[in-house]
């Protein structure tokens, strides 16, 4: 494979992993490890990316403005997505008084979970009818529907959650970076999720790596304000910041 293939093979690896590690890049090109790291410190030069030890990360703050349909994002990243979830099913009790996120991520946390005592708060019209089904005690919040998350949003849902008091609340984000924080594309899924978290007594953000590195138009909460559930961290600095579990060392 020419040079230029294999800048390009990394660049379209990272961007859409949000990492990368120089074991899955020498599979993926079927190169040594050692023409791997000359690649990645290339690329790190040329301002592509970000060498850290072991692989790459994507560059901080790459922009998303917009997000896919729901029915786009169930295939995407689906296996990495359905592990971060077990997991964070595992987090709950039955004492619990837990907020849910709309989102493809939390809705397969819903899927995954197993503790029907706990009492359930949620944006996601899908996640309510799946609680219900479930045998869940379940409470969908009101307002008007965004289609393109299928969540609630608006000023009814902004009310009814200043009443809450949630012990844990699990969230997605389009965005996590270094600086912007946990972000989303959309001003009023920002106010929900922003309105939710701060009565949280803990609060989980659900993230396959593809998130990190990336900047969404409105930021809903700081690093430090929640901690983090992804596969596998390619950028340590995020655990500087906050509590990261990834799952795929655990």
């Amino acid at each position: 494979m020419l040079t230029e293939e294999r800048y390009r093979e990394i660049l379209q690896w990272v961007a859409q992993r949000g990492s990368a590690t120089v074991a899955e890049l020498t599979a993926l090109l079927g190169s040594s490890e050692s023409t791997v790291r000359r690649d990645l410190t290339a690329l790190h030069r040329m301002g592509k990316l970000i060498k850290v030890h072991g692989g790459a990360t994507a560059l901080e703050n790459s922009y998303v403005a917009s997000e896919d349909e729901v029915s786009v994002r169930h295939g995407q990243n689906t296996g990495e997505k359905r592990r971060i979830a077990a997991y964070a099913a595992g987090l709950i009790g039955g004492g619990d008084f837990c907020y849910i996120d709309a989102g493809t991520t939390t809705e397969m946390l819903v899927d995954a979970l197993q503790e029907r005592e706990a009492v359930y708060v949620t944006n996601g019209v899908v996640h309510a009818q799946k609680l219900a089904q479930k045998g869940c005690r379940t409470v969908l919040l009101g307002g008007e529907v965004r289609a393109v998350t299928d969540g609630i949003v608006g000023g009814e849902a902004l009310a009814a959650l200043g009443c809450y008091h949630f012990t844990k609340g699990f969230f997605g984000a389009n965005g996590i970076g270094l600086q912007g924080g946990f972000s989303t594309p959309d001003l009023r899924e920002a106010q929900v999720k922003e309105a939710a978290l701060l009565h949280c007594g803990e609060a989980f953000v659900l993230a396959d790596p593809s998130k990190f590195g990336k900047l969404s138009s409105v930021t809903f909460a700081d690093l430090g304000d929640a901690a983090i559930v992804t596969t596998r961290l390619g950028d340590r600095r995020y655990a500087e910041k906050t509590t990261v579990w990834e799952v795929d060392t655990l």
